[in-house]
């Protein structure tokens, strides 16, 4: 039997205990999965996470495994078909926004050469090591969500406001939110 002490958040399924121990705040370099996670996070607005883990495999199915060139060229027949698949979120807003943001992901991957670059800028390229004490003094937002939000927004992204964008700050480790967690110090880099 496994005696992890985990974030207070992580529940006792393995899908999601997976996702914490393996993926969740550890600093996320590569644009494809950038991507997939700005995406996801904004699929999420509204939902559980866990909602959109267990439907995780499904949305890189249907949404070419999050290839931003390809979601860019999406046009009204392959919404449609999304809008019929039910193993993905069926909200024609977040699956604009999916088409919308891939265009906008592509410009600033021209501008600065990679989304990755464009992002972790934003902090000198090092993660934040937050040291909260407890789950409940984890803010939803924070002034870097503001103004990387904002930043979004004004780029023509969707679905990115302060908190869904600090949520994907912690999933992508520009932030650093374990908290009573085994992982703390694991994915200090």
């Amino acid at each position: 039997m496994e005696n992890k002490v985990r974030c207070a958040w992580v529940n006792s399924d393995v899908l999601y205990q997976d996702y914490h121990d393996n993926e969740w705040g550890r600093p996320v370099h590569d644009d494809r999965h950038l991507f997939e996670m700005l995406i996801l996070e904004g699929m999420q607005a509204g939902l559980s996470w866990i909602t959109v883990l267990k439907k995780r495999e499904t949305f890189r199915e249907a949404f070419d495994n999050f290839d931003p060139v390809v979601v860019a060229t999406y046009d009204s027949e392959k919404i449609e078909a999304l809008m019929t698949n039910s193993g993905i979120i069926k909200n024609r807003l977040k699956i604009n926004s999916a088409v919308t943001n891939a265009q906008a992901f592509l410009k600033i991957q021209e501008e600065f050469g990679s989304f990755d670059n464009f992002l972790w800028a934003f902090t000198d390229n090092k993660p934040i090591q937050n040291s909260w004490q407890s789950i409940s003094e984890i803010p939803a937002q924070t002034d870097l969500s503001d103004k990387i939000s904002k930043e979004l927004k004004k780029r023509g992204f969707k679905f990115v406001g302060s908190t869904i964008v600090y949520a994907y700050l912690q999933a992508v480790g520009v932030v650093n939110d374990h908290t009573d967690c085994f992982l703390h110090n694991e994915v200090i880099s």
